[in-house]
């Protein structure tokens, strides 16, 4: 009986030394908070040999917080980089970077350097490119920024947020285009005939280019989870079911739309200057000059879609050239099959709408001969 008690008090003793009751214990709650800083020097840098021939390099680096509730304090943190240019971080005195701090009962007990700060740089962009609106285009540019506005406000907060709660994205975009199309030309250019024939014809490419998506995707077995980002959709907590292939012709309606209205928008208001100009053209030849025009457009902005798409796939195609594939082999892959479908989809879509304006300007501004 001694020999168990005995025993039992020993095994209390080692439980307790390596944790064991500490593990049983409900974990204090910890918070994550990103913050802002700024490195003031680097502390030590080395390098640590690996088995199998692997060698990290650790920084440790000391910090002042310049954002959050913790900002002005300074703390050392520790940076690992292996090699890996797609991931590592080596900083020097100056850097601002972003940090993840660990909280615990209102105590920060670590922190991780986590990226640089980069939005400073694009908040600078931004600020050149209104300035630029405003300067070169005064009134317009100004109307310009305001559907800028517009757009990204209804993307972030009605397209974005539907889609996520469970409605139709292929619906949704539509609805969003639309409305996105009206507002802008609207905007831009009045409650006009001109603007009416821009608004039809960019409508009409982008279901163009719907239906055509919608068609083809289906039948060539898209899967519309060719890329990371929509893979990872399937783990996110709101635990949502999505339609991944009408995620992705959503994605080539909302892409297509820009360059669909450009080309819409061009054609009406050369058409509609035509008919200032001469007030006696026909219709007949106000059709027959903004389909001349939009041949004109056609060719550059058929090929500014087409190259958009392929400049986001050249670290890809180096890869398949690199590897010799086989032609056959990368024409049917998933996500070539992609870039393909939403390449030519908004390019057909962009250029069915050239007669569709040409036609919708030549009729409405034609009736100007009536009036």
């Amino acid at each position: 009986m001694k020999k168990c008690l005995i025993f039992v008090f020993l095994m209390i003793i080692l439980f307790h030394s390596i944790g064991f009751t500490d593990s049983v214990e409900p974990a204090e709650d910890v918070r994550t908070v990103t913050a802002k800083a700024k490195v003031l020097e680097v502390v030590k840098e080395e390098k640590i040999e690996q088995g199998s021939g692997m060698a990290f390099e650790r920084q440790l680096f000391r910090a002042e917080i310049t954002s959050s509730e913790y900002k002005g304090k300074i703390l050392e943190v520790e940076n690992m980089t292996t090699g890996n240019i797609a991931y590592d971080i080596k900083v020097k005195p100056g850097d601002k970077v972003i940090l993840e701090l660990e909280i615990s009962d209102n105590k920060l007990i670590n922190a991780y350097l986590a990226d640089y700060q980069r939005e400073n740089y694009i908040y600078l962009l931004v600020a050149l490119f209104i300035v630029l609106l405003i300067v070169i285009g005064r009134i317009k540019g100004i109307k310009t920024i305001f559907t800028l506005i517009v757009t990204v406000l209804l993307i972030g907060k009605i397209l974005l947020p539907l889609i996520l709660r469970g409605y139709n994205p292929i619906l949704v975009a539509i609805i969003i285009a639309t409305v996105v199309t009206a507002i802008t030309l609207i905007t831009i250019s009045g409650l006009t005939k001109k603007t009416a024939a821009a608004v039809i014809g960019t409508v009409g490419g982008v279901m163009t280019a719907a239906v055509i998506s919608f068609a083809v995707g289906k039948a060539a077995h898209l899967t519309g989870m060719s890329a990371d980002e929509a893979q990872m959709l399937m783990f996110i907590p709101q635990n949502i079911k999505f339609n991944f292939r009408d995620l992705l012709f959503a994605g080539i309606i909302v892409g297509a739309l820009g360059a669909v209205m450009d080309v819409a928008m061009s054609i009406a208001s050369a058409m509609d200057e035509i008919k200032k100009v001469n007030p006696s053209v026909s219709t007949g030849n106000l059709i027959k000059s903004g389909m001349n025009m939009g041949k004109d457009i056609m060719g550059t902005m058929a090929n500014t879609l087409i190259l958009a798409y392929t400049g986001t796939s050249i670290p890809l195609l180096l890869l398949f050239m690199a590897y010799n594939q086989s032609y056959t082999k990368i024409i049917n892959l998933d996500l070539i099959a992609t870039e393909f479908v939403r390449a030519l989809s908004g390019s057909i879509g962009l250029v069915f709408s050239i007669p569709l304006t040409a036609l919708a300007a030549g009729l409405l501004i034609g009736l100007k001969e009536k009036s």
